[in-house]
């Protein structure tokens, strides 16, 4: 016989949150494996000691925290579906019969107390050091690259640089921006100056990345431990391709403070290949597994390239393929190069001129970082390049993670230091599901939550 169920409602219920949440959800690991009491050690400077109480700070984080580990960015969205879900709810600690916060007291909480604490960076390095005590984290082979972020505004939101003033008196953004500038302390650092600005977040910049159309954006620049796939470093930066080297030396220098040590290598894509960055690592004894960056113009030249040319360092000259000596020339401080040069008696009836140069005689432009070029290319035909190659792909699919799965393929918040905020608790969410996975002892074992 067929059944039928009955859909009528029960006036009272019996049953515990503890009961719904099975060991194995992510939530409960979570809370089994790491501690938010920080929070409020770190707040309660922030907080008097009259009127009423406040929201537990360590609540409104936890909540958060549930947003970016199951891609609901939105905070009103998020109070509305933290109602439904008993496991959210369990993790919380907030009953049946206890109110939830309005999704107002986030946003005056993040413009207050978390922005002034850097509460989400305190989050993510103490996270970071977690993973480094317990041994998930081994810190010597790291790779770095940079994804563009769209910002929350359009394209159409751009005025010349020049109407800023005027701007100004009727849009509250564009004056608090001009305020910072006048001030000469934009926020936190400064931003790339454009010729146009954009009225709703003036701190985007306009550009592209991977031959996408333009749009206003920025870099997220990680930092990643090749052995375990965590998020070693965090950075938002203006999109520019020279913010990258800029954010990749501040995220190594924190995290060599953090394990009190040098990473052994670090692998990036061409970006990252410039002079200056590679020195910076060859004087850290950290081993550059990516290409260098060499002009278009070096690539396409039908001539013999520096790498033809032998150095001597006795004399500060240079050796060119027919065994010719090329004379220190100067010195071009503006474009970091030392200059060697041919003369036309030895140049003029050289066998291989029409491979060297067209000119009367080879004029030699040397990299004032050329030996830290040099010794990328060499490593570049090495077998423990194309391994540090593969092992970049890993900081790629972070990133992929970060729009398809967290929701950060566009931003919600607005200016750089609320950007920031975002990309520090979206990193946090990565790397506590790495965490407690790895305490947990078996990444098969954790449950989706679906309730």
């Amino acid at each position: 016989m067929m059944g039928q169920h009955d859909r009528s409602e029960a006036l009272f219920y019996y049953f515990r949150l503890e009961d719904q949440v099975p060991e194995t959800h992510l939530l409960r690991l979570i809370d089994k494996h790491i501690s938010f009491a920080f929070v409020r050690e770190r707040l309660k400077e922030s907080y008097s000691d009259m009127g009423r109480p406040s929201i537990d700070p360590e609540l409104l984080l936890r909540i958060l925290l549930i947003g970016y580990l199951y891609g609901v960015t939105s905070e009103r969205k998020l109070v509305e579906e933290l109602r439904m879900h008993l496991a959210w709810r369990w993790f919380t600690g907030l009953g049946f019969d206890q109110e939830i916060p309005h999704h107002s007291t986030f946003s005056k909480n993040r413009h207050g107390r978390f922005q002034q604490s850097k509460l989400f960076e305190q989050l993510f390095e103490q996270i970071v050091r977690q993973c480094v005590e317990v041994g998930l984290v081994k810190g010597g082979d790291l790779s770095v690259d940079g994804s563009f972020v769209e910002a929350n505004a359009a394209k159409q939101s751009r005025i010349p640089r020049e109407q800023l003033a005027e701007a100004a008196q009727v849009n509250h953004t564009v004056r608090q921006y001009v305020e910072e500038l006048e001030q000469q302390n934009p926020v936190e650092e400064p931003v790339h100056q454009q010729d146009q600005v954009s009225t709703t977040d003036p701190d985007s910049t306009y550009a592209t990345k991977g031959g996408t159309p333009a749009r206003l954006g920025y870099y997220d620049n990680y930092l990643v431990d090749n052995h375990s796939c965590v998020i070693v470093g965090v950075q938002a930066t203006a999109a520019r391709m020279s913010q990258e080297t800029v954010a990749a030396q501040d995220m190594l220098t924190r995290f060599t403070q953090w394990q009190g040590r040098e990473p052994e290598s670090v692998a990036a894509d061409t970006t990252y290949g410039n002079g200056e960055f590679l020195q910076w690592l060859a004087d850290r004894g950290i081993t550059p597994y990516m290409r260098t960056r060499d002009s278009i113009h070096r690539k396409n030249s039908p001539f013999y390239g520096p790498e033809r040319f032998t150095y001597q360092p006795e004399s500060n000259s240079y050796r060119c393929p027919a065994g010719q000596q090329l004379n220190y020339g100067g010195r071009n401080q503006r474009n970091r190069t030392y200059a060697y040069i041919g003369t036309r008696k030895r140049c003029g009836g050289c066998a291989l001129k029409a491979q060297c140069t067209s000119g009367a005689f080879r004029f030699l432009a040397i990299h004032m970082d050329e030996p830290a070029r040099q010794r990328a290319r060499e490593l570049a035909n090495t077998p423990e390049f194309a391994q540090a190659q593969r092992q970049r792909k890993k900081v790629e699919a972070l990133f992929a993670e970060l729009k398809n799965q967290i929701g950060l393929r566009r931003l919600r918040l607005r200016r750089l230091k609320f950007v920031r905020e975002q990309f520090f608790l979206a990193a946090v969410a990565q790397n506590i599901k790495r965490l407690v996975r790895f305490l947990s002892q078996g990444p098969r074992s954790i449950l989706p939550a679906t309730t």
